[in-house]
C-alpha cells in the first residue's frame, strides 16, 4: 500500500473509532444494558471489515469494498461507516444508497464538515442543486473560512444566479487573497450580466498577480474596447508597446481600437505601421485598405488616408488589387485620366480576374453612388462581358438612375447567364415595364415568383404592372396574396389602397389600408398624397386637400399629386386656383393628354 492509500485508510479508522467511542458515550450516559452494547470481539470483527474496505477502495474496487463496509456496519453502526459506504456508492454513481447513507452519517454527527461535504457532493451528483446549496451553506455557518464550500456554492450559483455566484466568489477572493482562475470566473460572470467594466477590473486584477501575460493583456484590452472605454483600451496598448514595440498583433489592436473610437487619423498610422511589415500578408494590407476605403465612400475626409495606405502598399507590390482601388480613388478625386490608367494596368496585370471589379462596384452601389459603380463595372463589363455579377451590378446601377433601356441589356445578359436568380429576374422585370414591355415584364417577374411564391416585394410589383395594364382581377389577386403575408406592408398597402381609389371601389377599406401605410410612415409624401386622393373620391374634400397639401410640403412639387390638389379644390368651388393647378402640374408633365382634356374643358 502506497503512503497515499496509507493515508486515506489512517483518515477513515480513525473516523471508525472516533464514531465507535461517541456512541458508547452515547450508550453509557444513557445508562443501556450492558447486553445491548456492542461486544469488543464484534467492535474487532467490525474494524477488521473497515480495515480491508478501506484497502479495496484505495485500490479502485469500490464493490468489494462496499461489501466489507457493509458487513462492518452490521457490527457496529458507526457515522464513519455510513460516510464510507456513501463515498464508495457515489465512486459507482449509486446515488440513491449514496444519498441514504450519507443522510445517516449527517444524522448522526450533523456538525461533521467530512460528512456534510459529501452529502452536499451527492445532491450535486444528483442534480438537486437546491439541497446542495443548503448544505453548502450550512457548512460555512459552521466554519465561515471553508474556501472548498464558497467555491462549490459559487460554480452552482453561476448557472441561476450570476450576481449572487458574484458575491460568493468575492467573500471566497477575501479569504485566500487574489486567485487567478476565480477573478477569471468573476470577469466571465460580470461579461454575461452586460458589466463590462467590472470584468476588466476583474482582469486587471489578474494581471497584478501575473504581469507579464501577453494573453491577458489583449483580454483587458478588448474588454475596455467593448465597454467604450477606448481610452484605457488605447493607455494599456501603448504601454505594452513601449516594452515590445515590434508586436504586430498590438499595433493592429491598437490601430482597431482608434477605429472604433472614430478616430481614423491616429488608426492609419498603426496601420502604415503595419504595411511597412514584411510579415504581415498581402491580402491583410488590402484589406486594411480596402477598410479605409470603404469609409471613404461616406466620409470623404478619410479619402486622403487611403489613398495614403494604397498608395505606400503600391510602393512594394504590383498587385493588381492595389491598382483598382488607386483608381477607384482617383476617379473620386475627378482625375479619371490617372484612373484609367490604374485600371488598364489592373487589367493588364490580371485579364483574368474579375473579383476585385466586382468588390469596388458593390461597395459604390452599396453606397448608392451608382454612377461611380456604372463607370467601374462598364469597365470591367469590356474585359468580363460574361460575368454575372458584373453584369447584374451594372444593369442595377443604370436601373437606379432612371437609365432603363441602359439597364436592359445587362439585366438581360444577366438573366440568361444565371436564370434562376430571383434578383436578376425582378430587376429585369421592373425595367421591363418601365420600357412599357408590361406582358414580358410579367413573364420575368411570375418566373421569380415560381422560385420564391411568398416574396412580397415581387408580388407588389406584379401588382402595379396588372394596375397599369387594367387587369384588375389580377391585381387585386396579387396585391391580396401579399397582404395576406404581411398584413401591416405599408407600400403594398399603399398601392392597392391607391388602384382601389382610382377605380373607385372598396373605398372604406382602401382608407383602412392607406392609414396602416400613414402609421408606418407619417411623412411619405407617396402615402399621403394616396389617403387624400382616397378621401377625395369618398367626397371628403377638407381632409383630402389638407392631406395633399402635405404630400406636396413635404416630397416637392410633383405634376400628379399638384393635378390632384386641382381636383379638390375644384370640387370645392374654386374653379380659378384649380385650374391654376392644372396647369402647373401640365407644365411639369406636358405629355398628359387627360389633363389637357381638363383645362381646355375646365371640368373633371
Amino acid at each position: 500500500m502506497n503512503r497515499i492509500y496509507f493515508l486515506i485508510s489512517l483518515f477513515l479508522i480513525t473516523l471508525f473509532f472516533m464514531g465507535c467511542s461517541s456512541q458508547k458515550q452515547i450508550v453509557q450516559d444513557e445508562k443501556v444494558q450492558d447486553s445491548f452494547l456492542t461486544s469488543a470481539d464484534d467492535k474487532q470483527k467490525a474494524l477488521n471489515h473497515f480495515i480491508n474496505g478501506c484497502t479495496a477502495e484505495a485500490k479502485g474496487d469500490f464493490a468489494s469494498a462496499i461489501l466489507e463496509f457493509q458487513d462492518a456496519l452490521r457490527l457496529n453502526p458507526d457515522a464513519g461507516v455510513y460516510y464510507a459506504l456513501a463515498k464508495n456508492y457515489l465512486m459507482i454513481n449509486k446515488l440513491p444508497l449514496s444519498l441514504q447513507h450519507a443522510k445517516k452519517a449527517v444524522e448522526m454527527e450533523p456538525e461533521k464538515i467530512e460528512y456534510l461535504e459529501l452529502l452536499s457532493d451527492v445532491y450535486f451528483s444528483a442534480r438537486l442543486q437546491d439541497s446542495s446549496v443548503v448544505v453548502l451553506n450550512k457548512i460555512i455557518k459552521i466554519d465561515s473560512s471553508n474556501v472548498s464550500a464558497h467555491y462549490k456554492l459559487a460554480r452552482i450559483y453561476e448557472n441561476g444566479k450570476p450576481l449572487q455566484a458574484i458575491i460568493t466568489y468575492n467573500k471566497l477572493l477575501e479569504l485566500t487573497g487574489a486567485q487567478w482562475d476565480v477573478l477569471l470566473r468573476v470577469a466571465e460572470l460580470y461579461e454575461k450580466l452586460g458589466s463590462l467594466e467590472k470584468a476588466a477590473a476583474s482582469i486587471e486584477k489578474m494581471r497584478a498577480i501575473d504581469p507579464g501575460n501577453s494573453a491577458l493583456d489583449k483580454m483587458l484590452i478588448e474588454f475596455y474596447a467593448r465597454s467604450k472605454e477606448f481610452d484605457k483600451a488605447i493607455e494599456v496598448t501603448s504601454d505594452l508597446l513601449e516594452l515590445t514595440p515590434d508586436d504586430v498583433g498590438l499595433h493592429e489592436l491598437k490601430a482597431q481600437v482608434l477605429i472604433e473610437k472614430g478616430d481614423w487619423e491616429a488608426a492609419a498610422i498603426e496601420y502604415n505601421y503595419l504595411l511597412a511589415q514584411p510579415q504581415l500578408p498581402l491580402d491583410m494590407k488590402i484589406k486594411i485598405g480596402t477598410a479605409y476605403f470603404d469609409r471613404a465612400l461616406s466620409d470623404s475626409t478619410i479619402m486622403p488616408m487611403a489613398k495614403n495606405l494604397f498608395e505606400t502598399l503600391d510602393r512594394d507590390t504590383t498587385d493588381w488589387q492595389v491598382k483598382i482601388f488607386l483608381g477607384a480613388i482617383a476617379m473620386s478625386e475627378g482625375n479619371d485620366s490617372a484612373a484609367i490608367k490604374y485600371f488598364k494596368i489592373a487589367t493588364d496585370l490580371a485579364p483574368w480576374n474579375a473579383e476585385a471589379w466586382i468588390r469596388l462596384g458593390g461597395l459604390y452601389f452599396d453606397n448608392q453612388k451608382y454612377e461611380e459603380a456604372i463607370k467601374v463595372t462598364s469597365e470591367a463589363v469590356k474585359q468580363f462581358p460574361d460575368d454575372y455579377t458584373i453584369n447584374l451590378i451594372l444593369g442595377f446601377s443604370y436601373s437606379q438612375t432612371e437609365k432603363h433601356e441602359e439597364a436592359y441589356s445587362f439585366l438581360k445578359k444577366a438573366v440568361e447567364l444565371n436564370p434562376s436568380d430571383v434578383n436578376a429576374l425582378s430587376a429585369f422585370g421592373y425595367t421591363l415595364n418601365q420600357l412599357k414591355q408590361s406582358d414580358e415584364a410579367i413573364k420575368y417577374l411570375n418566373m421569380a415568383l415560381s422560385i420564391q411564391p411568398d416574396n412580397v416585394n415581387l408580388l407588389g410589383t406584379l401588382g402595379l404592372i396588372y394596375n397599369a395594364i387594367k387587369k384588375y382581377a389580377e391585381c387585386d389577386s396579387v396585391y391580396s396574396k401579399a397582404l395576406k403575408l404581411e398584413p401591416d406592408n405599408a407600400l403594398v398597402n399603399n398601392n392597392y389602397a391607391y388602384s382601389l381609389s382610382e377605380r373607385g371601389e372598396r373605398l372604406d377599406d382602401a382608407l383602412e389600408m392607406v392609414k396602416k401605410s400613414i402609421d408606418a410612415e407619417p411623412y411619405n409624401s407617396s402615402y399621403l398624397d394616396t389617403i387624400g386622393w382616397v378621401y377625395f373620391k369618398l367626397g371628403k374634400y377638407e381632409p383630402a386637400k389638407e392631406n395633399i397639401e402635405k404630400a406636396i410640403k413635404v416630397g416637392g412639387e410633383k405634376a400628379v399629386m399638384i393635378e390632384h390638389l386641382g381636383d379638390v379644390v375644384f370640387k370645392m368651388g374654386a374653379k380659378d386656383e384649380a385650374m391654376k393647378l392644372w396647369q402647373k402640374a401640365l407644365d411639369l408633365d406636358n405629355g398628359n393628354k387627360e389633363l389637357q382634356l381638363k383645362i381646355e374643358t375646365g371640368e373633371i
